[in-house]
Formats: C-alpha cells, sequence, structure tokens
C-alpha cells in the first residue's frame, strides 16, 4: 500500500488521539465531573453530590488562610453552574418526596452561594465577615449570618486545654493577622456604610473575645499566648484601618427590594415576597401591641410582675420554670419528649445578673426576669440541637445545618411560635400577666423586623431603623442604640434573618390549620409537633410538603 493512501487514515487517527488527550486532561481538570450521566439519579448520588459540594463552597485554604481573594472568588463562581447542571441531571421528578425534599436542599445551597457571587458578596463588602472568633454556642444550629470558613468556636474545646489543643488553637487563632491583611486587599471597593461600620463592633467584640480568652488561657502554651496577643493587635490595627476608612463609604448596604425576594424565595425557601413580608410584619405588630393592651386592661386590678432579685431566686425560680415547663409537654400531650431535654434545657438558665432599681438589663432578661415560664419556649431552641445531636435525622443531608442560614425560618418561627401557642395551650395559666410579656416579645420581633425590611428596600437608614425598632419595643425595654444597631447589622448581612421570627411563626400557624384539616378526627396537637419535629430543621414548605403532601409553588417554578 502506498504512503499516499496511508497519510488520510493516519492524519484521523493522530487528531482522534489528540482531542481523546484534550478531553481527558479537562475531565481530570473539572472538579465537577464533566460528564453528565443520562437519565436520573437515585438519592445515594444526591448524597455523594452533596459531601464534594461542600467541599467545592469551601475555599482554599493558603498557610491557614481561606483564600477570598478577587480571582479565587471568580474561579469559584465560574465553576458553579457545573455543579447546578450536574444537581439538575439528577431529574429528582420520580423520587421518594422526602428524597426530593433533600434534592431541593442542596438546590437552595447553590442558589446560596450564586446570591454570594452576584449581589452579597460579603468577602468583597462585609468587613464583620472576616470577625473569625466566636466565644459562645449560638441557639440556631449554625452562626447567625454569614461566617467566614476557618471560624474558631472557642466553645467547643475542654478546658484546661490539653498540649494539642493548645497546639491547634495557636496555628489557627495566628492565621487571624494575615486574614486581616487579606481583608484589606478584598473589602477595599466596598462602598456599604451601614455594613462598614458594623464591621467596626464586630471587631470590637472580638478584641474583648480574645482578652477574656487570653485571661483564661494564660499560660498554658507560650505559643498560643503569643498568638492571641498578635491576633489582638491584628485586630485593633484592622478597627483602626475601618474608622479611618469609613468617611469614603456612603452607599447603600441592602440588597433591594427585589433581590430580597428571589434570596427568600429561592434560597430560604420562604414564600412571600418584600411586600408581603412588610404586610405581615406589619399585622403581627399591631396585633400584638392591641393584644398586650388588652390584657393590660384585663389585668388593671392585679399588681405588676416583680423582678428576680437575687442568685438564690434565680437559680429556685429558673429550675422551677424547667419543670413546669417538662411537665407541661408531658402532661398537656404537646410532642413526645425525651430524657436529654430536661438537661439540655437546664444548661442554658445562665445566672443572675445585679442591677438597679429601674436599670433595663436587656430586652429578653426584663421578660425573664418577670417570668420564666414566659421566656422558657423560647428556649426550645436547645431541645432542637440536642435532638440533633442526640436523635440525628436518617438524611446525613438533613442532618447537617444547612448553609445560608437557610435554617432561620424554621429554627427561630418555632421558638417564637411556641411562645403564643403555649400560652393559648395554657403554660402560663394562674399568671395571667404573665400573658402581657408574651405580646411584648411579638411586638420586639415585629417591630425589628420591620426596621430591617426597611433598610434592605431602602425606605429606612439605620438611624430610622433603630428609632423604629426602639420606639415600637413596648415599655421602653429596648433603650440601647448599639445593641439595636448590632441586630440591624445581622439583618443587614443575613437578609431574612430578622423577619424570620414572624414569618416562621406564621407559616408553622397555616401548617397547623392546613394539617387539622387534613387529618380530621386523626389530629391532635402532640401528633402534629412530632411530626413537624421529625422533619427535621428545614424550611417550612418542605416540612408542609413532607406533611400534607402539598407542594409549595416556588418549588414547582425552580
Amino acid at each position: 500500500m502506498s504512503r499516499s493512501k496511508l497519510r488520510p487514515s493516519f492524519i484521523l487517527v493522530a487528531v482522534a488521539i489528540l482531542v481523546l488527550g484534550y478531553l481527558l486532561v479537562q475531565v481530570a481538570n473539572d472538579p465537577v465531573d464533566s460528564v453528565v450521566a443520562e437519565g436520573p439519579g437515585a438519592h445515594a448520588d444526591l448524597v455523594e453530590l452533596f459531601d464534594a459540594w461542600r467541599e467545592f463552597e469551601r475555599p482554599e485554604f493558603v498557610e491557614g488562610v481561606p483564600d477570598y481573594s478577587a480571582a479565587a472568588m471568580a474561579r469559584q463562581q465560574g465553576e458553579l453552574p457545573q455543579w447546578q447542571t450536574r444537581l439538575q441531571a439528577l431529574a429528582p421528578g420520580e423520587w421518594e418526596v422526602e428524597e426530593q425534599i433533600d434534592w431541593h436542599l442542596v438546590r437552595a445551597e447553590m442558589n446560596g452561594l450564586d446570591f454570594d457571587h452576584r449581589v452579597r458578596r460579603p468577602w468583597a463588602r462585609d468587613p464583620a465577615f472576616y470577625a473569625t472568633i466566636f466565644a459562645a454556642e449560638s441557639d440556631v444550629p449554625a452562626h447567625e449570618g454569614p461566617v467566614i470558613h476557618g471560624w474558631i468556636d472557642l466553645w467547643t474545646y475542654d478546658y484546661p486545654l490539653s498540649g494539642a489543643d493548645a497546639a491547634e488553637l495557636a496555628a489557627r487563632i495566628g492565621a487571624i493577622a494575615p486574614l486581616l491583611e487579606q481583608a484589606r486587599e478584598n473589602l477595599a471597593g466596598s462602598n456599604a456604610r451601614d455594613l462598614w461600620l458594623g464591621g467596626v463592633r464586630a471587631f470590637r467584640g472580638q478584641v474583648r473575645d480574645l482578652d477574656d480568652f487570653a485571661a483564661r488561657v494564660a499560660g498554658t502554651s507560650a505559643d498560643l499566648d503569643q498568638a492571641i496577643a498578635a491576633a489582638r493587635a491584628a485586630s485593633e490595627a484592622f478597627i483602626a484601618w475601618l474608622e479611618e476608612e469609613a468617611p469614603s463609604r456612603t452607599g447603600p448596604s441592602g440588597v433591594g427590594r427585589e433581590n430580597y425576594t428571589w434570596y427568600m424565595q429561592n434560597v430560604h425557601l420562604v414564600p412571600y415576597s418584600w411586600e408581603e413580608q412588610v404586610t405581615i410584619m406589619r399585622r403581627e405588630l399591631a396585633r400584638a401591641h392591641a393584644s398586650m393592651r388588652l390584657e393590660e386592661n384585663r389585668n388593671r386590678a392585679l399588681p405588676e410582675l416583680e423582678r428576680i432579685a437575687s442568685p438564690e431566686e434565680y437559680d429556685r425560680r429558673l429550675d422551677e420554670s424547667v419543670d413546669r415547663y417538662m411537665r407541661f409537654l408531658e402532661e398537656e400531650e404537646v410532642q413526645t419528649t425525651a430524657e436529654w431535654m430536661d438537661p439540655a434545657l437546664r444548661a442554658v438558665n445562665g445566672s443572675f445578673t445585679p442591677a438597679e432599681a429601674g436599670q433595663i438589663r436587656n430586652f429578653f432578661s426584663e421578660v425573664n426576669y418577670r417570668d420564666p415560664d414566659s421566656f422558657r419556649p423560647h428556649m426550645h431552641h436547645w431541645i432542637e440541637l440536642a435532638r440533633m445531636r442526640e436523635d440525628p435525622h436518617a438524611s446525613p443531608i438533613r442532618a447537617t445545618p444547612s448553609l445560608y442560614n437557610i435554617f432561620d425560618s424554621r429554627s427561630e418561627g418555632l421558638a417564637t411560635g411556641v411562645e403564643e401557642m403555649f400560652m393559648h395551650l395554657g403554660l402560663l395559666e394562674g399568671s395571667p400577666r404573665s400573658r402581657e410579656l408574651t405580646w411584648i416579645m411579638l411586638a420586639q420581633r415585629a417591630a425589628r423586623a420591620l426596621s430591617g425590611l426597611y433598610l434592605h428596600g431602602d425606605v429606612f437608614d439605620m438611624e430610622e431603623a433603630v428609632a423604629h425598632a426602639m420606639r415600637w419595643t413596648p415599655r421602653g425595654w429596648l433603650p440601647d442604640g448599639d445593641l439595636v444597631r448590632g441586630e440591624q447589622s445581622l439583618y443587614l448581612r443575613q437578609p431574612g434573618y430578622g423577619t424570620s421570627y414572624v414569618t416562621g411563626k406564621v407559616q408553622i400557624e397555616e401548617l397547623l390549620a392546613e394539617y387539622a384539616i387534613e387529618e380530621g378526627e386523626a389530629f391532635s396537637v402532640k401528633r402534629f409537633f412530632d411530626a413537624f419535629q421529625d422533619a427535621g430543621v428545614i424550611p417550612i414548605v418542605l416540612t408542609r410538603w413532607e406533611m400534607t403532601g402539598q407542594e409549595d409553588g416556588i418549588l414547582e417554578a425552580n
């Protein structure tokens, strides 16, 4: 055979080899897997994808410091659509409802990262994002608000520290100084004034936490002592830089009404728009105030509730409150109880804080010191956290706290909702004036939520938001402007968190009504709460789907 006849075949083979080699290199370099399988996947494929997705969402670490540089974030944003395509390719439409719910949780997380890159961009707009030290456990499944990877939960360590833990903390705390150097570059283009000023408050808090921690572990390890001192100095220098740059930061910090609605419906899976949430908050604020005034009139001949006055009284009454609460859940057939619930509540009773006559401690202490039973239902948070440890959900996706505070309406909504629900069930029976406290708490939450909505919707500036929340909190129990600014900063950083207490409560009430109609004569309060909690700490529209079989429109559209 002549060379002229061999040449075309040889060229085709060579080209095929080159193309195959290119494809193999592309697949090797693709963190997602370039080849999308044909046909629907299975729930096991979703769990595998979930684990890989969580690794992708976490930035690379360079010498112990997370890389949130513009280049690193651009790479992550560029690769995100491949993960979303891979999730869609699983085609879960024929799966069991419980499995489809897990799929929607992963989809919501991917939407959350998409929103962060398009709109929120905390690494480039929010100085508080770079605060690393957390001294105490939150009462929700994860930290409240955006949190940087590499965060340090001091409360998770045993004290006195072991040598290994001291060495680990020295290395992790030692990364704070270089992280804050990176932060200055990443934040250079930020013009979000209220977020900028919120960063000053956050880092002053970090300095206090570092001081407390330094005193607690002094002498444990020279390396740890040195790391804490360096982190403190870096934090102080960062505060000075933020204050120096603050006058040049003049822009808005909110995400805007349309973005807020998209985020609620596609990330937090809350079925309300910005406008609908404003309506809900205004209605609940008016209802709370009106109900409180009617209770006051009814109770006008009764003496005012006296505040707890001593450490001994505090310990006794808080312990008695736990006893009554657990007895109430059992005797009123509210929900199934377990042996780990009582100690979970008792462990967070706290301790007495002295105050002068007429001095306001803080809002919730003013409630708790008058009647611990009125605030006790909100501490249901700690039962939820204990459940996640002691009796985790069978699905690894639901057993893991969702990113982006996707759990907030479910977690905060239940804790807020049961305050009023359990009052109606008789928890406060025999103490009519305690009912006033329940309405006061609802009024405060609705007032601060409305302030947060108006901040995101460009109706209020920060000082207007603070003034509104303080004015509409009954009895002058929210006089601390700095405290309110801190809360509003959180709600700016995490859209939906401020409203979650009330939007979650409203959704639970709607679900209770619907579930009772669906169940008919089989309905009971205990049956409802057991089923509700068995679904896990997930958005309520997903819980509703599992409990009633009704898929919400915001899920069908996405």
